[in-house]
């Protein structure tokens, strides 16, 4: 039987509710967690034993989106159950899984994972902040050792004012959506969009989201106290390998740790592993040797930082790698960029298409197009590794994201620039950065293509190595501007700033360390402003602005403006009219609801006879218009004349000539062309004509 336990508690002026005991019985942890009409249900199970044959910390989290959550079925032809997670389900997993890591000891060896369910979205509330409390209190209730609990919120600056997790309709036209997750008094992980927001206000935002957190992570200690289960006993077992590591080889492996050339410091890193392991053979396990020498390595690159302020490749704390810029490079790609900082090196790639190649939108809280989409590809020669391709991982569609979110302000409106947008991200050779890389590999390569961007676009990673006091208190720290990969691996931050000269458009914080605080991101903001401005500098002795037009093998997109009654017309019965004008002349038309009317003309196909043939059909006749007529029909009192297609209007018979007429075939026959000019268009809508008027100067005057 079940013994349903219910929590709630006010979450920025709305009632969060907790529930755990009723659903997922068998699980180590299980909580339901309600905000409005969203529901989520939050799954953790823990293995019994450590798995001895891996030396990392097994965490896995999964976010499934569910169709009947919001009342859909897929709108698939051939598959209606969910099938691969879509990319905003895997970076909702992502954005659940980096709070709760840090908050586990790294040696943690017993696979953990931790499932959240999505069963109903009202449209309003965002599961996202739901599910990381949910997997927050879940493992909290669970006997894995999770030293939290975590709680996440939204931050948003609409109209100059902040917003906490406000309804999705606003989050659309927030300057700033910016969330935050940490626990009570420090911060674990930041996502943020924004549109040039001073670095001023991002501090602020995130002031406000780490006291909204207080009342949820409350709540979560309460009910960690009342239920769940016993947290197992974790004692770190470092053996003596650590140590004789240390001892006997410390001061060899310091020169090592800190060899400027990436190139030579892996190969010399590599021997003396391979010397170290053969040293032990026999006396450790092969797995043991490893993670001493990684930790030894480790503790040497952070002691350099710390004590001398020394970086593995030779710089200033506050310095920022090499830069190389290349644009234009590839000879027909609409536009291309290669950007190398240090060893890091990004290779960009626009293509510029017809509206009709939008991405289709289909999942579980969302449903229509985009026009403009970034995908990054991180293949495994980029860190000289052999590996199979496999599809996009969770880290490509993150890293991704994470950069087209940097541009999304920047690049023009559809109204603006009709074009369906795709830049491909190549990372061609990784040491630390790459996103950021792309970031600014996505700026030139737009610009290149002739992409109206309202500015360029820079970004870098921030690094950071503290020194923690025994109760994990911040007792020294260094703050590393473009952090390199051995920094990254060794370091406690990494995080990701990018905008323009004006102010920040996209942040990514992750710590392996419980949380920073405000001075840390005050300084942080401080130092990576200074370098996103001196690499942006970089960039615009390269390529200053957008080109003045786009690429000439990028298609050439005209818009029309009809009148959305028209419609009808351009595209006729059954759609032969359209069908006829892309047949012969070889464009792609694109009709919005509106009435806007995009033609698309490639390489050989006749863009303004396509534009003229529907400008006709669409035409408005107006009064005092004048047109060569071609008789269509004969009536005892008058004729009707064609003046474009599809459109008639009636020549009375006393409009035909200067003289009385006794019968219409006096004066013309079906098939005649004749000047006519509009004298009148009834309440009705129907076009009357005048040929006398046209023939008389004097009288087409006065009209």
């Amino acid at each position: 039987m079940s013994q349903e336990k219910k929590f709630d508690v006010d979450f920025a002026g709305k009632k969060f509710e907790l529930s755990t005991g009723k659903l997922a019985q068998l699980a180590d942890g299980s909580i339901e967690a309600r905000y409005g009409d969203t529901v989520v249900l939050a799954c953790v199970c823990v293995a019994p034993e450590p798995n001895p044959e891996i030396d990392y910390f097994p965490l896995l989290v999964d976010y499934e989106e569910k169709f009947y959550a919001a009342g859909k079925i897929s709108g698939s032809r051939f598959i209606k159950r969910e099938g691969r997670p879509s990319d905003a389900a895997v970076l909702t997993a992502r954005l659940i899984d980096r709070p709760l890591r840090p908050l586990f000891p790294k040696e943690y060896r017993n696979d953990i994972q931790v499932i959240v369910t999505v069963l109903s979205v009202d449209k309003k509330n965002d599961p996202d902040i739901v599910s990381i409390i949910a997997a927050s209190t879940a493992l909290m209730q669970s006997p894995a050792p999770f030293e939290g609990p975590v709680a996440a919120v939204r931050v948003c600056l609409i109209d100059d004012k902040f917003e906490l997790n406000p309804d999705e309709e606003k989050i659309e036209k927030a300057e700033l959506d910016l969330v935050l997750a940490g626990t009570k008094d420090r911060t674990l992980m930041i996502e943020a969009k924004a549109n040039e927001v001073s670095e001023s206000k991002v501090l602020e935002a995130i002031e406000l989201g780490q006291k909204a957190l207080k009342p949820i992570i409350e709540i979560q200690r309460k009910i960690a106290k009342l239920g769940g289960k016993d947290k197992a006993e974790f004692i770190i077992d470092e053996s003596d390998i650590h140590v004789k590591i240390s001892d006997e080889f410390g001061s060899e492996l310091r020169k090592i740790a800190v060899e400027i050339n990436k190139e030579k410091r892996t190969q010399n890193l590599a021997k003396f592993e391979a010397q170290i392991l053969a040293a032990y053979e026999g006396d450790y396990k092969q797995i043991e040797i490893k993670n001493a020498f990684d930790a030894a390595v480790e503790k040497e690159v952070r002691r350099a930082i710390l004590e001398e302020e020394k970086r593995p490749d030779g710089r200033k704390l506050n310095e920022v790698r090499p830069i190389e810029i290349e644009v234009g490079l590839l000879p027909r790609t609409h536009g291309s960029a290669l950007f190398s900082r240090g060893e890091t090196q990004v290779l960009s790639i626009v293509t510029l298409d017809t509206p009709s190649k939008e991405q289709m939108i289909d999942t579980m809280g969302e449903e229509g197009t985009r026009n403009f989409m970034h995908h990054y590809n991180f293949p495994p020669y980029s860190t000289g590794e052999v590996s199979p391709l496999r599809g996009a991982s969770r880290r490509e569609i993150g890293h991704g994201a994470l950069s087209e979110k940097a541009l999304a302000h920047m690049v023009p409106t559809k109204d603006d620039f009709p074009y369906t947008i795709r830049v491909v991200s190549e990372i061609l050779s990784s040491n630390g950065s790459t996103s950021m890389a792309s970031v600014c590999g996505m700026s030139l390569s737009l610009m290149d293509a002739g992409v109206p961007i309202k500015k360029p676009v820079s970004g870098v990673a921030m690094g950071l190595v503290v020194g923690l006091k025994r109760d994990k208190e911040i007792k020294d720290y260094k703050i590393l501007t473009d952090i390199q990969g051995l920094e990254d691996f060794a370091g406690d931050m990494d995080f990701k700033v990018a905008g323009t000269s004006e102010g920040i458009t996209a942040l990514q914080l992750d710590v392996k360390i419980p949380g920073i605080n405000k001075d840390i991101f005050k300084e942080s903001f401080e130092e990576a402003k200074r370098a996103r401005l001196k690499i942006l500098e970089k960039m615009k002795a390269i390529l200053a602005k957008p080109r003045a037009g786009v690429s000439k093998y990028a298609p050439v997109i005209e818009v029309i403006h009809i009148n959305k009654d028209k419609i009808r017309d351009v595209i006729g019965p059954g759609g032969r009219v359209i069908n006829a004008i892309i047949e012969k002349t070889g464009v792609d038309i694109d009709i919005e609801d509106d009435g806007t009317v995009m033609v698309s003309s490639k390489e050989g196909s006749d863009l303004k006879g396509a534009v003229e043939w529907i400008e006709s059909l669409t035409h408005e006749v107006k009064k005092g218009e004048k047109f060569q007529g071609r008789i269509t029909r004969l009536m005892n009192f008058g004729a009707f004349a064609e003046v474009l297609p599809g459109q008639e209007g009636l020549i009375h018979i006393s409009q035909l000539a200067d003289r009385r007429v006794n019968k219409v075939e006096d004066v013309v026959k079906v098939g005649d062309i004749v000047p006519v000019i509009v004298i009148e268009i009834d309440e009705q809508g129907r076009i009357n004509l005048s040929m006398k008027a046209a023939k008389n100067k004097q009288a087409l005057t006065n009209k």
